[in-house]
């Protein structure tokens, strides 16, 4: 009597496993055939027929439109959870190797951040890093929330270090400090010394704030249309050391994050806290899920908070902690 034996699964594309599976993370990843070819440096004929081999061989369909952009099917949700791993993992293999052999002698590390937090929070780290690691080059690149995403999804930097309002599904967001907002006025302002302070008491006068693509704008417009309270802005201004100087010159109000406060600021501002009406700010470190991160990248974090991303629950996304 004769058995069958299961056939031994075959993978036609060129008998590599490793290029189509990377295509497909890439393309999940970023929403796009394009410009998933365009962060692996192929054509874009060739990313097709890698993901077609895959749905091929596992006969069912990996991705659904959404508009625009492509968004993994049920099916493409379970390979993606099991394919990201071990992807990332080959793609760290060299970094690995040389942890491992040399330490962490040398290597660069790019991290993203917004002014405000490359001013107020990340100095003293920055400093300590350099004291330990003086042979790594390491890069701030400037940007703000949504340009910090981009810059994480197209691996340009490291890890990002900030504020966020939603987290993304494809990152992790891991809360470190927590900040109290505050109402800034002149010295001599009408509400630097006004008894029971409420929010309707900010209405006569012009708010100074940054862009409305930032996190601080989108706050304090929610806050004043879930409250109903009148709001106007006196002037849009990139900068809380711009924003700070043209409130203590008379030319308005803001409602700013403690962080962005120093003792040189006590002679030239008035600061009461808004807590009772608007959130405290949380400032963390982003990272992209299923990301090798360097021994540089884990350095840096290290100096943030030892075990930051050791805690499972920082892999759930939906809303930041506020």
């Amino acid at each position: 009597m004769s058995s069958k034996e299961a056939p031994t699964p075959r993978f036609p594309y060129k008998s590599d496993r490793l290029k189509p599976l990377r295509a497909f993370c890439q393309t999940v990843r970023l929403g796009s055939v394009s410009r998933a070819a365009e962060a692996l440096f192929v054509s874009q004929p060739a990313i097709t027929l890698q993901l077609q081999a895959l749905e091929r061989e596992l006969g069912v369909s990996l991705f659904e439109r959404s508009g625009r952009r492509l968004a993994p099917s049920r099916e493409g949700e379970v390979l993606y959870e099991l394919a990201q791993p071990l992807v990332a993992g080959l793609d760290g293999l060299d970094a690995t190797f040389r942890e491992k052999i040399s330490g962490l002698e040398a290597g660069e590390l790019n991290v993203a951040a917004n002014s405000s937090t490359i001013l107020y929070l990340l100095p003293k780290i920055v400093e300590h890093f350099r004291q330990q690691h003086p042979e790594v080059k390491l890069t701030l690149h400037n940007a703000a929330s949504a340009d910090g995403t981009d810059l994480l999804r197209s691996d340009a930097v490291d890890l990002a270090v900030g504020s966020v309002l939603d987290v993304p599904a494809d990152l992790s967001y891991a809360p470190v400090y927590r900040f109290e907002p505050m109402l800034i006025t002149p010295p001599d302002h009408p509400l630097a010394t006004k008894r029971d302070l409420r929010l309707e008491d900010l209405s006569p006068y012009g708010l100074i704030l940054p862009p409305k693509r930032l996190v601080t704008y989108r706050l304090v417009d929610l806050v004043f249309q879930q409250a109903r309270v009148p709001y106007t802005v006196a002037l849009e201004v990139g900068g809380w050391e711009v924003i700070k100087q043209y409130v203590s010159m008379g030319m308005g109000i803001s409602v700013i994050a403690s962080i962005c406060l120093t003792e040189s600021d006590r002679d030239r501002l008035t600061a009461r806290s808004l807590s009772q009406w608007f959130p405290s700010r949380s400032y963390g470190v982003v990272v992209r899920k299923g990301k090798f991160l360097s021994p540089q990248a884990r350095a840096f974090i290290e100096l943030i908070q030892p075990h930051l991303f050791e805690r499972r629950d920082y892999d759930e996304s939906g809303h930041s902690e506020r």
